[in-house]
């Protein structure tokens, strides 16, 4: 057996071994429920969860309201009543362990503050712990002290967390559970890279953590745990990580493995997809409608939008040297002007039946064939503000009219529509599939030989043997 303390989090001593939380309806509370029973610390999602019925039948969402305020106020009570759900099935089947249940939420998510309230205020006493990253969660502490539960900030830089902290945490202190590093170069979903530092020059994570406890000291912290999370696989291969001072009290989270054992709910075709993975098959994208990055598989969804993105072209709404050729862009008559080298692409692209030019924030065209116009169209119309503010349905939470200053961005995807398709059984290969930059090891590591799948149980026994 691996030797592995273990560490004070959420109130009680827990082994420091996290499930990641990972929406839609991905980790459940059949998950996060059999890690905590195994002495870990389980995670269901609170983005949009499923819920289930009085026959025990997990019910996912249907939307009826026409306008998109009236879907927005659906998703909310949705996702209440999901939350709600999931909690108490985690406790059920955690039953008295030593674990501990945690929920996951975006920060970013549409309606985030009242979701927390009413999961909270409904499952009151059966979630020790939030997790909350993809923005700056700058309440979430003062949230979680109204249910006396724990909070645990997800960054991935030492400056995020020292705003955080000067903002808002030093206030409720005594409540941040842990913080949870999430290498936003190798962890799975979106990713926290900022405007200063290269998705494509990665920086070595030790140093980064080492940063951030030295933060901790600073402000009478030392105790708290931080949770690292992304590119853990083999706790072998952080062993120089744990009882070394320079980063502290520590924990692993673990996102991509949790993904192929028994109770994830996942699809078969899902399941194969990820012991077929080889490095290089999971990367980074900018496709994303939040704005942050996210690491997801390389498939026909990915390469469509990376298509899509590479036929676009700068315009000027009005003639000048470098732009003179006049483009008839609608059936309206409306147009704009190009450079002669990119109106000779546009002609090439239109040949080749990519005959709808979308203007896009940022002054240029994007061109798709009809059908994916339309479906960009009808994606549109559905939307239900799931989050505070989306690039390409350009609905915007608390502001006017609830729509951003800024033309919607055909570059981009509904993403619940995707999340929603792949939890629930959809095509791997035209959805969204989310994964850490190491899923590739699915393939390399001996515990899956033979196409074997664990239980939760017998995944947290592999993990503490250090393999």
């Amino acid at each position: 057996m691996f030797k592995l303390d273990k560490l004070l989090m959420s109130g009680k001593e827990v082994l420091p071994i996290v499930e990641g939380g990972k929406g839609i309806a991905i980790s459940t509370g059949v998950t996060a429920g059999n890690w905590a029973k195994s002495g870990g610390v389980g995670t269901f999602s609170g983005v949009n969860a499923d819920f289930q019925d009085e026959n025990g039948n997990m019910i996912k969402p249907v939307y009826k309201g026409k306008t998109r305020l009236e879907r927005h106020v659906e998703m909310v009570k949705f996702a209440i009543k999901g939350g709600v759900s999931q909690a108490k099935i985690a406790h059920d089947i955690a039953g008295k362990s030593n674990g501990r249940i945690h929920m996951n939420v975006m920060w970013e998510m549409g309606g985030v503050e009242e979701i927390l309230d009413g999961i909270l205020s409904g499952a009151k006493n059966l979630i020790h712990g939030v997790t909350c990253g993809a923005g700056l969660p700058y309440r979430i502490g003062e949230i979680a002290a109204k249910y006396g539960v724990f909070y645990h900030p997800i960054v991935s830089s030492v400056r995020a967390f020292q705003a955080l902290y000067k903002r808002s945490f030093h206030k409720v202190k005594e409540l941040l559970g842990s913080v949870v590093y999430e290498d936003p170069w190798l962890a799975g979903g979106h990713n926290g890279i900022s405007k200063a530092e290269s998705s494509d020059m990665p920086e070595e994570p030790y140093t980064r953590v080492k940063k951030l406890r030295e933060a901790l000291r600073e402000f009478g912290l030392n105790c708290v745990p931080i949770t690292v999370a992304g590119g853990v696989w083999w706790l072998n291969e952080w062993k120089d990580w744990i009882n070394n001072l320079e980063v502290g009290k520590i924990a692993f989270q673990f996102g991509t493995r949790p993904l192929l054992t028994k109770e994830s709910p996942i699809s078969d075709a899902w399941r194969k997809l990820l012991i077929k993975l080889r490095p290089g098959d999971v990367a980074l994208n900018k496709f994303s409608p939040t704005g942050f990055y996210s690491s997801a598989v390389k498939n026909s969804f990915i390469g469509e939008l990376s298509d899509r993105n590479d036929r676009q072209v700068k315009f000027a709404k009005s003639q000048n040297d470098d732009q003179s050729i006049e483009f008839v862009y609608n059936d309206h008559g409306n147009k704009v002007y190009l450079s002669e080298k990119d109106a000779k692409l546009a002609k090439g692209w239109i040949a080749d039946e990519y005959k709808v030019a979308l203007k896009t924030p940022d002054e240029t065209l994007v061109f798709v064939t009809e059908e994916k116009a339309q479906a960009i169209s009808e994606n549109r119309s559905h939307c239900i503000g799931c989050l505070s503010a989306c690039k390409f349905s350009g609905w915007a939470q608390n502001l006017q009219n609830n729509l951003l200053d800024m033309l919607p961005d055909p570059r981009s995807f509904c993403i619940q529509k995707t999340l929603q398709a792949v939890a629930h059984g959809e095509s791997v290969e035209d959805n969204l599939v989310f994964a850490g930059r190491k899923a590739f090891r699915f393939a390399e590591d001996p515990f899956y030989l033979n196409g074997f799948v664990p239980t939760i149980k017998q995944l947290v026994e592999r993990i503490l043997t250090g393999f």
